[in-house]
C-alpha cells in the first residue's frame, strides 16, 4: 500500500511539473512571430479604467515589428520617415524572459536596460502588456497624483 501511495505522489508531482512546461511552452508558441503595434493607451492609474489618451501609430512608424522566437531571441526592427519614404532607422537584438505564472514578460536588448511588462491579453493574433515602469519612469498624465499606467497592444 505504502508503494502504491508513493506512485501515486511521484506521478502526481510529475504531471503537475509537467503541465507548468506545457502551458509555457503553449504561451511562447503563441508568442512567437511578428507583431506591430496597434494601439498605445495611458490609463488612470486611480481606477484603471479610464483611459486619458491612445495613440495609433501611423505611417512609417506602424511599419515596426517587434519579433519573438520560441528560444527566448528577441528582435525589434524600426522604421520612420513619411509616406513613401520609409526608412529602416534602427534594429535592436535580445532576449527575453516570460514567466507563465506572472505574466511577467522581460525583454533584454543590448546595451539597454530591461523593459519590463505583464501579459495582460495573449492570443494568436493580439498581444497586449501592461508596461511595469520604475520610479524614475513613473508618469502622471492626467496631473491627479497617481501614477498612471501605460497598455501596449500588438496585432499580426
Amino acid at each position: 500500500m505504502k508503494k502504491q501511495l508513493l506512485l501515486f505522489a511521484f506521478s502526481a508531482l510529475a504531471l503537475t511539473s509537467c503541465e507548468d512546461d506545457d502551458i509555457k511552452a503553449y504561451e511562447l508558441d503563441m508568442m512567437k512571430g511578428d507583431w506591430k503595434v496597434s494601439k498605445i493607451e495611458y490609463v488612470s492609474g486611480k481606477d484603471n479604467k479610464t483611459v486619458i489618451d491612445t495613440d495609433i501609430p501611423e505611417g512609417c512608424i506602424a511599419k515596426s515589428v517587434l519579433t519573438f522566437r520560441t528560444d527566448y531571441y528577441v528582435k525589434y526592427v524600426a522604421y520612420t520617415g513619411t509616406d513613401a519614404n520609409c526608412q529602416l532607422s534602427g534594429t535592436s537584438e535580445g532576449t527575453y524572459t516570460y514567466n507563465e505564472e506572472t505574466k511577467d514578460l522581460v525583454l533584454k536588448f543590448k546595451d539597454e536596460d530591461d523593459d519590463k511588462y505583464r501579459v495582460t491579453v495573449l492570443t494568436s493574433t493580439e498581444l497586449k502588456t501592461l508596461q511595469i515602469q520604475s520610479a524614475d519612469e513613473a508618469e502622471d498624465y492626467d496631473n491627479d497624483g497617481v501614477t498612471d499606467l501605460i497598455y501596449i497592444s500588438y496585432k499580426r
